[in-house]
């Protein structure tokens, strides 16, 4: 990654380098990926149709943005990949504090050297990964961090009169002179802070206590807020509000598949784990368990569900599966229903619960919005057992759940080996019928899982009974569960 040639003021006018503004970077090159049909934004799903094509009208616009919207909803990483739509390489007077542009230096150390070493003038390269700067509002930010304040030491230093601007030490903002400058979570900035942002948006300059000083300042600002954050923990002052040209409000992805995408992309899978075979079901399942809590009435829907739930519950997932292989002394393995309860902890510290969900606590209303993605799948695929239920002549599910009513139980042992959990499922009647009548494409590595959702699914409708212990999930008929009053451990269905 070798920088441009010029090395002197001279050189880069001989070069015939023009100055832009970064806005009017972002725009022409935006321009030029949208004439390619190339996209500026690689990597975020679910946007392609609503978020983007506001944000690229936006920065056409040449707008600072604010993005709104729920947590985990890709806003930081949207302004992050705004960074792709610099030029390369910018030049900047070497020695300079704010990356001054060599045709318009803004410091008096700029305008001096300019002066007094004309086209010898020295110049550095800046590449644009080094042209952003992001800031996390939190309340103790001052004007200070941001701005910028008199720096007494330096004013000793240098033996200089507090009127004179050298002695000022600049903040964050100052310092992103020719950059992206991203404030995360602008709400939490105290509202006196904000103000400070005022003649910044407005006129493009600072002033710093008393000074006469004018930096005309040129930075693409890129906001980011929660909408919970209005209400809750503080608010953007209006006048603020007014002066950010675009506030683009984010969104959760709208389709299982879309959140398949996000999850493939972000998920670590670690290097002891490319032996677990992942059935797409499986996958479907833990992106309907993010869509149920995103609806759930015991989740606070103004908090939001982030995409990391998703992500940190199929990592769990893959985890659960790796540690009964190693257990095992297994070379390889695959995901199983009873792994699912191994996401728990991934729900649990991603939702905020309302009061009722605080009353249920935080465990079981994460087995509650498992079950109710399993019955949400498993209508999808296999006909609806409440409209089985009165079918005077049985149903597709007749033969497995007689098999049950017969008073034969099944025991999944959370650790069991892979030949043991085979021969238990292949040992139900019934269900290579209920597999093959339901016209799915099922491979010979899905069989089993899909085994095993076919009971977890029957529970959840009560066709049987299902009891979720420490160490295995047991099915049996669900009548005889109900009277077997001697039997105290924890029954899912009653969550």
């Amino acid at each position: 990654m070798n920088s441009p040639s010029p090395k002197t003021l001279g050189a880069l006018k001989a070069s015939g380098w023009q100055s832009r503004t970064v806005k009017e970077e972002l725009r022409q090159n935006l321009i030029s990926r949208l004439k390619n049909k190339e996209t500026g934004f690689h990597g975020i799903y679910g946007y392609e149709e609503t978020v983007i094509p506001e944000l690229e009208r936006a920065i056409l616009s040449k707008h600072n943005i604010n993005l709104l919207g729920l947590r985990g909803q890709a806003k930081t990483r949207l302004a992050r990949l705004m960074v792709q739509l610099l030029d390369e390489w910018m030049p900047c007077i070497e020695g300079t504090e704010l990356n001054d542009d060599p045709l318009h230096p803004i410091t008096r150390a700029g305008q001096d050297l300019v002066e007094k070493m004309g086209d010898e003038t020295p110049i550095i390269w800046m590449h644009r990964n080094d042209r952003y700067t992001e800031k996390l509002a939190t309340p103790d930010v001052t004007v200070a961090d941001l701005i910028g304040d008199v720096d007494p030491i330096k004013a000793a230093s240098l033996k200089l009169p507090y009127s004179d601007e050298r002695v000022i030490h600049y903040g964050l903002i100052p310092r992103s002179h020719r950059c992206i400058f991203v404030i995360n979570e602008l709400p939490d900035l105290q509202a006196r802070i904000q103000v400070a942002l005022f003649n910044i948006l407005q006129e493009g300059d600072i002033q710093i206590r008393g000074f006469k000083l004018r930096l005309p300042l040129d930075i693409q600002f890129v906001f980011t807020a929660n909408p919970e954050d209005y209400t809750n923990r503080g608010s953007i002052v209006t006048p603020l509000k007014d002066r950010i040209d675009s506030q683009i409000i984010t969104h959760y992805p709208a389709s299982i598949e879309t959140g398949k995408k996000i999850t493939r992309q972000e998920a670590a899978i670690q290097s002891g784990q490319t032996t677990v075979f992942i059935p797409e079901l499986a996958r479907d399942l833990i992106e309907q368990v993010a869509m149920e809590a995103r609806h759930s009435e015991f989740v606070d829907g103004k908090s939001g569900v982030s995409a990391r739930l998703t992500i940190s519950a199929f990592e769990n997932l893959m985890s659960t599966a790796e540690r009964r292989m190693l257990l095992n002394g297994e070379t390889e393995t695959a995901l199983r229903m009873t792994d699912v309860y191994g996401i728990i902890p991934a729900i649990t510290g991603k939702v905020e619960l309302v009061y009722e969900g605080e009353q249920e606590g935080a465990g079981i209303v994460a087995r509650n919005l498992i079950g109710k993605a399993i019955r949400t799948l498993f209508t999808q695929y296999f006909p609806d057992p409440e409209k089985s239920k009165k079918q005077k002549e049985g149903s597709v599910f007749t033969p497995v759940a007689a098999y049950f009513e017969e008073g034969t139980s099944i025991h999944l042992m959370t650790e069991s080996p892979e030949e043991a959990y085979r021969l238990i499922l292949d040992g139900i009647p019934g269900m290579d019928d209920l597999l093959f009548d339901s016209s799915l494409s099922i491979q010979p590595s899905e069989r089993l899982f899909w085994k095993e959702f076919i009971l977890f699914g029957l529970a959840e409708f009560s066709i049987i009974s299902k009891k979720v212990l420490e160490s295995e999930t047991r099915f049996s008929d669900l009548l005889s569960s109900m009277i077997n009053l001697d039997e105290m451990e924890f029954d899912d269905d009653d969550v």
